[in-house]
């Protein structure tokens, strides 16, 4: 490119949002685009998330700022993509006409057009539009650029999903589930461990359902770990948004065997009670959610469950409240998450009677967090004095390091600070854990 653009991407939301991100970012170096900072940029291009009303609200801020930018002659085109403008185009066109372009989740490779297209003016105001309808196939993630540490990954393994939560808004947005080849996979994932990844993180909007979508993938998810465990140079292969119904006993036994598979599973499970569960379009039961948990924890020895909840759903009284809450403390999960319940337009919940006041669902995810916390405070002590393998993801100073050991995903889970230690990024070190300090742990190298 004779006058190559200068491009700033500014990645919100989802770790699948991140793989968006890092592939638009390959596709500008590889039409000549110059990737620079924010303060140096002629384009800014900002991937949304439009998942919650509080997504919403921080895309709006962040495209208000970038289009001030622009105002003030600092840069000379915004594009917006992503969720957001999948879900909610005729309101960012009425709302900020500035923007220049807008690109749907399923035009993700027309991005390259939208950043170098001409800047609208007062005699052409309208932005160029890029947003189709949902096709069936699953845009590839080769050739990223990566924006996480290099030694760990996110690869997707499916996009869309199937089921129909009455909460949620992910398949009007993103389409029902379809699935990459195996062979698609596969071929990314020595891409990623040839670019320094050691660690990879399975995600999809559900990840359990691989190859159960009529995409005639034979063995599923369960026959891709075991194939993914046999790529030289992959230590850990992580699982995340397991949707629970589809946790069979071949993938739980595929955990179980490989040995650079992960003894994590990350299953959503958003309640317990089966009226709530029901209302929510979950189609499973308290019975069958305990005899799954029970299976996870009898048959993958010393696995780490993590799980999310929804708290406050319509119609949520204090006793299935309470029910919830008692679980929590009983079954006692390795980590956890909960949302406060988010009333979406045009989502069956958000038609639904007995809406709760913002405050008491506001009180019960607390409650949540904190019969959690007892939890995570417990089982963190449990770990002090005994050993481990830790994975390095960060250097501070005074020969401190932050690093996660197996049952600590990125971003979502505890860290493990290694003191007296020189080790680098990417690499792994054996520790004795040697004080709990809240959810994190302290640790020194054996």
């Amino acid at each position: 490119m004779a006058d190559p653009k200068r491009v700033s991407l500014i990645s919100l939301g989802c770790v699948k949002n991140v793989v968006d991100s890092e592939k638009m970012l390959g596709q500008f170096a590889q039409a000549g685009c110059v990737i620079a900072g924010e303060e140096d940029a002629e384009v800014l291009v900002i991937n949304t998330c439009g998942f919650l009303s509080a997504a919403r609200e921080e895309a709006d801020e962040v495209i208000a700022d970038a289009l001030q930018r622009k105002a003030e002659g600092l840069v000379s085109r915004v594009v917006v993509v992503g969720c957001l403008v999948q879900r909610d185009k005729e309101a960012i066109l009425d709302r900020l006409p500035a923007v220049d372009a807008i690109v749907g989740v399923h035009n993700r490779d027309d991005v390259v057009r939208a950043v170098l297209g001409t800047s609208s003016t007062a005699s052409q105001p309208a932005p160029d539009v890029f947003l189709g309808d949902y096709h069936p196939h699953t845009q590839s993630d080769t050739a990223r650029l990566r924006i996480t540490p290099r030694h760990y990954a996110y690869l997707r393994i499916s996009e869309g999903c199937d089921h129909r939560c009455t909460f949620c808004t992910i398949p009007a947005i993103r389409g029902p589930m379809h699935c990459k080849p195996p062979e698609a996979i596969l071929s990314e994932a020595h891409e990623l461990v040839s670019d320094g990844a050691v660690e990879i993180h399975l995600i999809g909007q559900d990840t359990t359902s691989y190859g159960l979508a009529g995409d005639g993938f034979d063995g599923g998810l369960a026959k891709l770990l075991r194939q993914l465990d046999r790529v030289d140079g992959l230590a850990w292969i992580r699982l995340m948004y397991a949707y629970p119904t589809a946790l069979s006993d071949d993938i739980i036994a595929a955990i179980a065997d490989c040995e650079h598979v992960c003894k994590y599973v990350d299953v959503p499970l958003q309640h317990i009670s089966d009226r709530v569960l029901k209302a929510m379009g979950r189609r499973t039961s308290r019975a069958e959610t305990e005899r799954l948990l029970h299976k996870l924890r009898d048959r993958i020895p010393d696995v780490t469950i993590r799980t999310t909840l929804i708290a406050g759903f319509p119609g949520e009284t204090q006793e299935e409240f309470d029910e919830l809450l008692q679980f929590v403390g009983d079954f006692g999960f390795d980590a956890l998450g909960v949302f406060g319940y988010s009333s979406e337009p045009d989502t069956p919940s958000g038609a639904m009677e007995n809406q709760l006041s913002a405050d008491t669902i506001q009180q019960r995810a607390d409650a949540l967090m904190l019969a959690q916390q007892e939890n995570a405070f417990r089982l963190a002590r449990q770990r002090v004095g005994g050993t481990g393998v830790v994975l390095v993801d960060e250097r501070l100073e005074d020969g401190i390091v932050v690093g996660r050991h197996e049952g600590q995903a990125p971003d979502v889970d505890s860290l493990t600070y290694i003191e007296d230690c020189t080790a680098t990024p990417g690499t792994f070190v054996k520790v004795r854990y040697t004080a709990q300090d809240d959810y994190d742990l302290k640790a020194t190298p054996t």
